[in-house]
């Protein structure tokens, strides 16, 4: 069978509306760093969203990367990479250029330092995501090669087996990461650039590094969704990852009882935790972000737009830093600095949305912008 084969299955609202959310508090984490200037040791909030505002986006990006009934023969995984590529890299570098020119001083000096800089202006997550898929699309395409060389029962053990693997090799590369000791990439690392730190860093594979673990582990969730629905109905698992995560988040925020090598134990939990409880949040809470309520509706439109919003809203993000010294003078205020950002998002995303509708009248514009046909 040459074309990509896949079985409708209906859609899932809930996970809509959690990319939805997801995309608010990116763009309101933006607004907070971006537009009020904040920095997170004085930021009440941006400390602890942070934590799995962006886990959480590639958590959903991983579990919606895996489809059961999906065909692989080499026609299939050619057609997938060239898709990804054409939506991922076209609209990101056709809205990189205009952001720099726009909101760069200078183009050619601001286009020159936003390259070197693995955030690349905030356009680094749609690079960094085709990175995910050129991985990912491989590995599934010889995942199945191999598993139908045996029987049913020993190609399930064999597919996790490769997975869990992959997924544990993701967790050495993000480990590396935070090792200055031993890796010149690593956060804290104190001698001078290497060439492989700069290769990083331009590439933004360095980002890949850190953020690979999430896909995969929502990659593995949608995989074996059967039972890992199981578990999160069982009566002490929701206890015990709430309390795992307060613990986690106390440790990496505040306590810091772990130093050195050791120190990213607790920010790691905390990051794959608390997108956990949030996972279990709108998937218990499902009928309340069906189409029929207002916010189901509101947020499944935000989360099947996330592309758009994304590429778009960087352009309206407000210059507020008297904001940020006022946080800075008075901080341990969560909800007062959340709601602020929060609403500040919610407008730009307005505004966002507006300026896609108004891009997509042109089907060209529509297909090559935003991939859409």
């Amino acid at each position: 069978m040459n074309e990509i084969t896949q079985t409708k299955k209906p859609r899932m609202e809930w996970l809509d509306a959690l990319r939805g959310f997801t995309m608010i508090m990116v763009v309101a984490n933006h607004v907070a760093q971006i537009g009020f200037e904040e920095q997170w040791k004085h930021s009440s909030s941006l400390q602890f969203l942070l934590l799995f505002r962006m886990p959480l986006f590639f958590f959903i990006s991983g579990f919606l990367a895996y489809k059961a009934s999906q065909v692989w023969d080499l026609r299939n995984l050619g057609t997938l990479v060239l898709k990804k590529m054409r939506v991922q890299l076209i609209p990101t570098i056709c809205f990189f250029l205009l952001a720099t020119a726009i909101l760069k001083p200078s183009f050619w000096p601001g286009l020159e330092e936003s390259f070197h800089s693995p955030t690349k202006g905030g356009y680094w997550f749609t690079l960094v995501l085709l990175y995910m898929f050129l991985i990912y699309y491989p590995f599934a395409y010889l995942e199945s090669k191999i598993t139908s060389l045996f029987s049913k029962n020993k190609a399930f053990w064999i597919s996790a087996a490769l997975i869990t693997l992959l997924f544990l090799v993701s967790l050495a590369f993000y480990d590396s990461c935070y090792q200055p000791r031993y890796f010149s990439w690593a956060k804290g690392y104190r001698g001078g650039m290497t060439d492989i730190h700069r290769f990083l860093l331009d590439s933004s594979l360095g980002q890949l590094m850190l953020w690979m673990p999430f896909f995969l582990f929502g990659n593995i969730a949608h995989r074996y969704w059967n039972g890992f629905q199981k578990l999160m109905d069982s009566k002490w698992f929701f206890p015990i990852i709430v309390l795992l995560a307060i613990l986690c988040t106390m440790d990496a925020l505040k306590w810091r009882t772990l130093r050195m090598a050791w120190a990213i134990i607790p920010q790691t939990g905390a990051m794959f935790l608390l997108l956990l409880i949030a996972l279990m949040y709108f998937r218990n809470y499902k009928h309340y972000f069906t189409k029929m309520t207002v916010i189901g509706a509101s947020l499944q439109y935000i989360g099947r737009r996330t592309l758009d919003i994304y590429l778009i809203h960087f352009l309206f993000v407000p210059s507020l830093p008297s904001v940020g010294l006022f946080f800075k003078s008075y901080q341990h205020n969560f909800i007062t600095d959340t709601t602020l950002s929060v609403l500040f998002a919610l407008l730009v995303i307005g505004f966002s949305i507006i300026t896609s509708n108004i891009l997509r009248i042109s089907p060209f514009l529509k297909k090559w912008l935003f991939g859409r046909t």
